[in-house]
């Protein structure tokens, strides 16, 4: 029998996405993700006693567009956690989705991919950016 997948929740207050963003981060292209463990730790792997739950939350900065570009980016980038982050994201874990220039125009499966790539590199521990990523789609 399989296990359930878990919950995917929102972070919505400003003190959760700093705390985020003192975790890891992966870089890739199309999108930057932050990640960091509830309880505090750096440690990014599955941990037993954690909630049955994934949080994340989604910015996009007035630097990629106005309005309109920023929405966009952030509802790909929605779209894409909810099919991906039930599959690769980790309980207990907080994910921050960060939009760059290239989000909202880029190839939707390439931007599935960077997410996809960015997940898995942070459940592993190697998130050493868009260098390695570049690498592979050559």
């Amino acid at each position: 029998m399989s296990t359930p997948l878990p919950a995917v929740k929102r972070l919505k207050t400003r003190r959760e996405f700093l705390q985020a963003a003192k975790g890891k981060k992966a870089v890739r292209s199309g999108v930057v993700i932050q990640a960091r463990s509830r309880d505090g730790s750096l440690l990014l792997g599955a941990d037993e006693n954690a909630p049955g739950h994934i949080r994340a939350g989604f910015t996009a900065t007035r630097k990629i567009g106005g309005a309109v570009i920023r929405n966009r980016a952030k509802r790909r980038l929605r779209e894409i956690a909810r099919l991906l982050l039930p599959l690769h994201g980790q309980p207990g874990i907080d994910y921050v989705f960060i939009a760059r220039a290239t989000t909202p125009k880029r190839d939707w499966s390439r931007l599935v991919g960077d997410v996809e790539s960015a997940l898995a590199s942070l459940a592993t521990g190697r998130t050493s950016g868009d260098r390695e990523h570049k690498a592979q789609e050559a």
